[in-house]
């Protein structure tokens, strides 16, 4: 069996979630993980056992000889500093959205990865939600036709607590539609892609063919976090917008988002409509609903997930396929499939989404790229 041995870097939540999946995959062991915080280190001994070895410094953790592979899952503002250190080996990287809170770093990080010698990966985990991946294989398959119309809706709980209450402020999150709707603004890129390929047309980058031209963005922060204060500092993250984004090929996106909604039946509800129908997918319900106008039609299918990569995290075991693929690239020479040049490109819609709201206007995406 092919064997892979993964350095961690940051072990908050999405790290401990991190840790927890690759603790599924055949092959795979985590043999170190680094964080300056020890409570944070804490959680990962708890998770990982007496095995991996521990630091406080990514550089410590760099140097150790026994890592084949990297996951960076630092705070947002960080990236940039440890991805200039993990650059500096050879080793495969996997590293959490956003890439990077700025056009000029997730650029810069793009060159970075072009030039290395493995494989670099940005975790977009929506893209492997198994009901998102059946709504993809739908659109590919060409039951809806030309997609028209993108519809993403997440209805969720607020921003949870951070260590150092980073996540509070947008310099260095990136503002919430950077930092919580990267990874959404990546599936309308990745589902107009799909639309594309069954007709024929040729996708440039790593997926994409068409690409978003115009963002337009109502948005504010009304409920959550208002009454808090940190150094004297009241949080300044948006708590609910209206994003829609205009693609080249004439199709529209939309995105619903509200952060103070968790009385809600399924956080996630996902539609794609075409000339010929539409198919939408709720999470968590884990459900599927294809529609077809002629003859007029609508059935619906469970969309079963493994028990244990549900209780693996807070994705609908979307990290553990994805870390399935990762693996996959960095052993077998399999594609990767999320490029930082898709991350840049979900950054980029992040970022014209919060200048748009700020501004309120219509952005170019010419004008932040």
């Amino acid at each position: 069996m092919t064997q892979l041995r993964y350095g961690l870097i940051g072990a908050g939540m999405m790290g401990i979630e991190h840790l927890k999946n690759l603790a599924l995959i055949p092959g795979a062991e985590v043999v170190a993980f680094a964080d300056p915080h020890a409570e944070s280190r804490r959680w990962a001994r708890v998770v990982t056992g007496d095995g991996p070895r521990e630091y406080e410094r990514a550089e410590e953790l760099l140097a150790d000889a026994r890592v084949d592979a990297l996951v960076i899952a630092t705070p947002n503002h960080t990236h940039r500093a440890v991805l200039d250190a993990a650059f500096a080996t050879k080793l495969p990287i996997l590293v959490e959205k956003p890439l990077c809170t700025t056009i000029a770093d997730a650029r810069w990080a793009v060159e970075r990865a072009a030039a290395h010698p493995a494989p670099v990966w940005c975790a977009m985990e929506y893209r492997y939600m198994p009901p998102v991946a059946r709504l993809l294989d739908e659109v590919r398959a060409g039951t809806i036709g030309q997609l028209r119309m993108f519809a993403i809706r997440e209805h969720r709980f607020p921003f949870l607590p951070k260590v150092g209450d980073w996540n509070r402020f947008a310099r260095n999150t990136g503002g919430t539609l950077v930092e919580k709707c990267c990874h959404f603004f990546d599936l309308m890129r990745l589902v107009v892609a799909a639309s594309e390929a069954r007709s024929g047309a040729k996708a440039s980058g790593v997926e994409c063919g068409s690409e978003a031209t115009r963002v337009y963005a109502s948005a504010a922060q009304d409920v959550n976090h208002k009454d808090e204060r940190y150094a004297g500092e009241t949080p300044d993250i948006l708590d609910n917008a209206f994003v829609t984004v205009d693609f080249a090929n004439g199709a529209r996106a939309m995105l619903d988002l509200c952060m103070f909604a968790e009385a809600s039946r399924n956080q996630e509800e996902i539609c794609a409509v075409g000339e010929r129908g539409k198919v939408e997918c709720f999470i968590p319900e884990s459900t599927l609903v294809i529609g077809r106008r002629s003859p007029r039609s609508v059935a619906s299918e469970h969309i079963a997930v493994d028990a244990r990569a549900l209780a693996a995290g807070h994705h609908h075991g979307s990290t553990y396929f994805q870390h399935l693929r990762f693996f996959d690239a960095v052993t077998k020479g399999a594609r990767v499939e999320v490029s930082a040049e898709d991350g840049l490109r979900a950054v980029a819609i992040g970022v014209a989404a919060e200048r748009s709201a700020r501004e309120k206007r219509p952005v170019e995406t010419s004008e932040v790229m």
